[in-house]
């Protein structure tokens, strides 16, 4: 890939159109069973499919954005979200919505995917993931306040979709269109090519084993199939899945939980929500505003446990007070602790492929929390699950704040040097050619200066140097 960051308006944009379904998913599920008569039960499972597929899509271009081109890729995943929520939206077989559904879903989940990418390569991953997050609750904002003056049925929600995905296509002439790794022999004539591999032969012959050398060790950065920061990077990937299972859950219920519990109207709820909705644009604003100033480590932290507290007082709601607290105060945290989950994704590696794993597992969790949310509310009540999933998340922000603090890999603000500990920390701003391995590690303590003597005055004349030529012995 480029050293040279992508624009950054194209990738936001193909954030908001991958990511724009998801955040439509309760209005998508409450109309396909009022619209399609299908039970809330068989409806969530249509949004469940939806989801998984869009999960599916990240996971199997993890790695492959690059070598395949981003703007085909990109272009490939809006055009499946065109017919598959456009067929959705023009019938009302269940089995055509259905398929549909899993097609559209594959395809914003191809978006996200080119979307994290580009957003990896960033010079700073953080800004560009808030920026994400801001444009597609904006966009669902606007949605949500439309789509119900426009009439009923499952159309819609569908329709706006895939009408979001056709207006984002122009604007994916600003992504690159080659392949981001070139072959090894690009650059080099067929003819030239045995000679310079004889002169590296020879070159590496006449180089003595001292164990240590001036070149980083392994393949050249951008090119290694390994992901960096394994253990972390797992460990960040299934507890993010257990994060956004927690959130789904609680927000799969929280319509049945001012409804039924709180003794609230269906518009207080829906106002109730729009409240909320516009709390989660102040949340990403107020995440972009902050950046670096606090790491990483103190927002994931900090923000998983206050947002425990706001499901155990939603789901244990009895009153109008209670609910709109909660949800407000939950949708306000909710954004800002995700993105600086996305920006530590992204600091992973460069080329992206941990962004989109963990995305994919974010993705993952969401598909499942409504199925959760319905059977802990089943067995132990909304109270009962509100205090299981407040436990979860509790227990969850350890390892990722631990993630957060013992990673290095980029800052969150380029050319930053900080101190963690008492002892001091260079954390230089890798672009993504430069290899993680050369950095200096957060928290590692600062190498000694050792003195070589050097004679003053050193006398070197021209004759002293001569070429080196590839059958030098030596």
């Amino acid at each position: 890939m480029s050293s040279r960051p992508r624009a950054l308006g194209p990738l936001v944009a193909l954030f908001t159109a991958g990511y724009v379904a998801p955040y439509l998913l309760p209005t998508v599920v409450g109309r396909l069973s009022a619209g399609l008569g299908l039970t809330p039960a068989q409806a969530g499972l249509v949004g469940s499919v939806l989801l998984l597929a869009s999960a599916s899509a990240g996971f199997t271009l993890a790695a492959r954005v690059e070598r395949l081109g981003p703007r085909r890729v990109a272009r490939i995943g809006l055009l499946a979200m065109c017919v598959g929520y456009g067929t959705a939206a023009l019938t009302a077989a269940v089995p055509l919505v259905v398929g549909g559904a899993v097609v559209g879903g594959f395809g914003s989940g191809t978006a996200t995917a080119v979307a994290a990418t580009g957003i990896a390569a960033q010079r700073d991953p953080h800004r560009a993931s808030t920026l994400g997050l801001l444009s597609v609750s904006a966009a669902a904002g606007a949605l949500y306040l439309t789509l119900p003056h426009l009439g009923g049925g499952h159309a819609l929600p569908f329709a706006a979709i895939a009408l979001t995905a056709a207006l984002v296509w122009p604007l994916t002439a600003g992504l690159p269109d080659g392949r981001g790794v070139p072959r090894a022999d690009s650059t080099i004539r067929p003819g030239r090519l045995g000679r310079v591999r004889r002169v590296a032969a020879a070159s590496a012959a006449r180089t003595p084993a001292t164990g240590s050398s001036s070149l980083p060790d392994g393949p050249a950065p951008g090119s290694s199939p390994l992901l960096p920061h394994r253990r972390s990077g797992i460990v960040l990937a299934a507890a993010i899945l257990l994060w956004s299972m927690a959130q789904n859950a609680l927000w799969g219920v929280s319509g049945r939980i001012g409804l039924t519990q709180a003794g609230l109207t269906e518009v207080t709820v829906g106002a109730v929500f729009a409240a909320a909705l516009g709390a989660g644009l102040l949340g990403v604003t107020a995440a972009g505003a902050l950046g670096a100033r606090l790491g990483r480590a103190v927002p994931i932290g900090a923000g998983t446990a206050i947002i425990a507290c706001c499901v155990l007082l939603s789901s244990a709601a009895g009153s109008l007070p209670a609910f709109a607290t909660g949800e407000i105060l939950w949708n306000l945290f909710y954004p800002v602790v995700l993105s600086y989950l996305l920006g530590l994704a992204a600091s992973l590696d460069p080329r992206g492929r941990w962004a989109v794993l963990v995305g994919s597992a974010s993705s993952l969790g969401v598909a499942c929390g409504p199925v959760v949310g319905s059977v802990l509310s089943e067995a132990a009540g909304y109270p009962g699950m509100g205090l299981v999933l407040c436990a979860v998340l509790l227990v969850l922000a350890v390892p990722m704040t631990a993630v957060a603090l013992h990673t290095s890999g980029r800052p969150l603000v380029p050319g930053s040097v900080r101190r963690r500990g008492g002892a001091p920390a260079a954390v230089v701003a890798g672009t993504t050619t430069a290899s993680t391995g050369l950095l200096p590690q957060m928290g590692a303590p600062e190498q000694e200066v050792t003195e070589l003597p050097v004679s003053a005055n050193p006398r070197v004349v021209q004759r002293s140097f001569r070429l080196a030529r590839p059958n030098d012995r030596g």
